[in-house]
């Protein structure tokens, strides 16, 4: 029934944007910041993915603090576990929350159907970084409160009992590294968090990392075949099916839990995961909550070079959007102003702030150390990738083509690592002859 329900809701969402164009506010008032905090009042519900944080009373803490800012407004939040699945199907109606995180399967020329717009590109862009990730027609529909750098999250006492003292600079170093950390330690070289699905999505945010190349992602816009070998996503997805294929992940992906491997990593179960540096932290706290070293817990980047130095890809986390149909806008904002720029939740997780300006957190000082380079990914032609993307039905930023690499890596579904990328080319050049022509 859900896969059902999921369907339907992509189709009024291609409808809704149709009737809508491209630009305008979807009909709605513009969410402006509000002048006066006396003067906003109302109770706002926020959509948020971290359940985590609603079950030990961490974003209770904010909207305490917030209210003592605006003492009219309540903030009640709601926690979705499978965050994308639940928002797309809540947004087959008006009622998605007053604030909400933008999901990933929505494309840009989307938004203005289904958030209002938060003011002028060339305002908030000297305010806050990605901004151009939400931008339609000079109007920006969504803030992000913190940037990510995106990497392995790593045991380094594992990696250490392993025999490994340095990042492996290829993906065949990698793998050859976690077959050590499968003979020596015991613990399980590489999880992939199958289950639970958006993890693998993450892989996609590697874009721009083997090759160093901040315009990767708009690329793909005149790239025929993405799954090419001298290509971004080659690299990336060969990596993650021949550490599957190589049975270096666990077992039996079908029954992994996003929590329990934050404790599993923590312990040394677990030896590395690819996931934005936003994770550092949870990794760290679930260290010292089992009694084991948070300072265990590194952040390696994607194992390739340009001329002697990583790279790692900086791009927007989650961006927050006021729903178009709220009839509490002015406190929806101020919220979202107030979060981002006054919270220090940033700070707290150890991620970078998307306030321009704003150091960068201890939790990459290994990357500063060692000099890794991070790129902000472009994304002048996001419109029509996306447009290809949608055409293809690959679904680039969503679970189901990863979660389908993985079975075939493992043999739980037919091919191969070479026929499952002369499938998912053939789909991506056919789509892209398709709106070209």
């Amino acid at each position: 029934m859900r896969r059902k329900r999921v369907a339907v809701v992509a189709a009024v969402m291609v409808a809704a944007t149709a009737c809508s164009g491209q630009g305008g506010d979807g009909g709605g008032e513009i969410a402006a910041p509000p002048s006066d905090p006396a003067k906003v009042s109302g109770e706002i519900t926020v959509l948020t993915n971290r359940t985590d944080q609603m079950a030990d009373g961490t974003l209770e803490k904010y909207a305490a603090e917030f209210r003592k800012v605006y003492p009219g407004v309540k903030v009640k939040f709601e926690g979705l576990t499978d965050y994308e699945g639940e928002t797309k199907i809540r947004m087959n109606t008006d009622e998605y929350g007053d604030v909400l995180l933008i999901p990933n399967s929505l494309s840009v020329e989307q938004y203005p159907t289904f958030f209002a717009p938060l003011g002028k590109a060339g305002e908030l862009s000297a305010k806050f970084d990605y901004t151009d990730h939400a931008t339609v027609d000079g109007q920006v529909y969504g803030l992000a409160n913190i940037g990510v750098a995106n990497g392995f999250v790593y045991n380094k006492a594992v990696w250490k009992k392993a025999g490994i003292t340095e990042w492996p600079a290829t993906p065949e170093e990698f793998v050859a590294d976690l077959q050590a950390v499968k003979a020596k330690t015991g613990a399980t070289p590489y999880y992939t968090n199958y289950k639970d699905g958006w993890p693998l999505t993450n892989w996609t945010n590697a874009i721009g990392a083997p090759t160093c190349d901040p315009g990767s992602y708009d690329a793909l816009a005149k790239t025929e075949k993405p799954w090419s070998p001298g290509s971004d996503l080659y690299a990336i997805d060969k990596l993650l099916y021949t550490v599957v294929d190589k049975k270096l992940s666990e077992p039996d992906p079908t029954t992994t839990n996003w929590e329990d491997s934050k404790a599993r990593i923590a312990t040394g179960k677990i030896a590395s995961m690819w996931l934005g540096s936003w994770a550092i932290s949870q990794m760290r706290a679930a260290a010292d909550a089992a009694g084991a070293n948070p300072d265990d817990i590194g952040f390696m980047p994607f194992p390739a070079q340009k001329d002697g130095k990583f790279c790692s890809v900086l791009r927007p986390d989650y961006q927050y959007a006021v729903n178009v149909h709220s009839d509490r806008k002015a406190a929806a904002r101020a919220w979202i102003d107030w979060y981002i720029t006054k919270s220090g939740q940033a700070a707290a997780e150890g991620s970078p702030s998307s306030v321009k300006g704003a150091p960068l957190p201890e939790t990459l000082k290994d990357f500063d150390d060692n000099d890794v380079t991070l790129i902000q990914q472009r994304q002048e032609n996001l419109a029509e990738v996306n447009g290809i993307d949608k055409a293809s039905e690959i679904g680039i930023t969503a679970q189901d083509y990863r979660q389908k690499l993985v079975d075939v890596a493992r043999g739980a579904a037919d091919g191969d690592m070479d026929s499952y990328f002369d499938e998912l080319n053939g789909k991506w050049s056919e789509a892209q002859q398709t709106l070209g022509g």
